[in-house]
């Protein structure tokens, strides 16, 4: 199996959203991925960034969202500008596995029509609440009409070992990571918003955009199990760690 992460753009936050000691008016670049899984069953992916619509047009997408989490990215930084450059069209890909459905993470759900999708079955709960928009829940983006299997607790999804769904809540209340096991490059979890920035995992400082902090907490817990096992821990955002990584066609096998 391979895996390929793709860039997705990025965002500029305040930095005091996940590290509260920050000054209030500094911000941080938060790049967006995607990572395609290429299992010898199927072709999936885990999360598909934000719509590109928020390129040209942000608070036309996402509204009042914008002003929290502002796109910088450029015209055509979206995952299917990457896949598209691997040679796949969103029709290739069999599984979208969502780590949560905020729109910088399900954005582009809507193309990927021949698909099933992944989802915590208490993410699809606290998307569907009324006034879930101030929450972050955006309907244009993670409520569409291909197949939806929800998940209520960790699946090996080809009953073999390689894409396990683990759910870490927290961020929100269905996060879901994913255990990627590689032949050659070993074992890679990506957290998703769980692990936004390393500083999180290292400090265990709750971000201020975190449903539940105690829960949070015991998925952290978690992740460093995990990668005391001998996981690399992908975070969903951190910049310092992906200017490092593999991107595109230059896969982790």
């Amino acid at each position: 199996m391979k895996m390929h992460l793709l860039p997705c753009g990025r965002l500029r936050m305040r930095k005091s959203i996940f590290l509260p000691a920050a000054e209030h008016s500094e911000t941080i670049e938060l790049p967006v991925s995607s990572a395609l899984l290429r299992h010898r069953q199927a072709n999936v992916l885990f999360d598909t960034g934000c719509h590109p619509a928020v390129a040209e047009n942000p608070e036309g997408r996402w509204g009042g969202l914008a002003k929290l989490m502002t796109p910088i990215m450029q015209p055509g930084a979206h995952v299917l500008t990457g896949l598209g450059a691997l040679g796949l069209s969103p029709d290739d890909i069999d599984l979208v596995i969502n780590s949560h459905l905020h729109p910088d993470h399900c954005g582009c759900n809507a193309f990927f029509r021949k698909a099933t999708f992944l989802v915590h079955t208490d993410e699809l709960a606290a998307a569907r609440v009324p006034g879930s928009e101030a929450a972050g829940y955006l309907a244009a983006d993670w409520d569409q009409p291909m197949p939806v299997d929800a998940i209520a607790g960790e699946r090996d999804v080809f009953a073999d070992g390689r894409i396990v769904l683990l759910p870490l809540p927290g961020h929100t209340p269905g996060s879901l990571g994913v255990l990627a096991q590689l032949d050659r490059s070993g074992t890679f979890l990506l957290a998703g918003d769980t692990v936004s920035l390393r500083e999180t995992l290292d400090t265990g400082i709750i971000p201020r955009n975190t449903w539940n902090g105690e829960a949070l907490a015991k998925s952290l817990a978690e992740v460093r199990r995990v990668e005391a096992s001998g996981a690399t821990v992908l975070c969903s955002h951190d910049a310092r760690q992906w200017d490092n990584l593999r991107k595109g066609a230059d896969a982790y096998d």
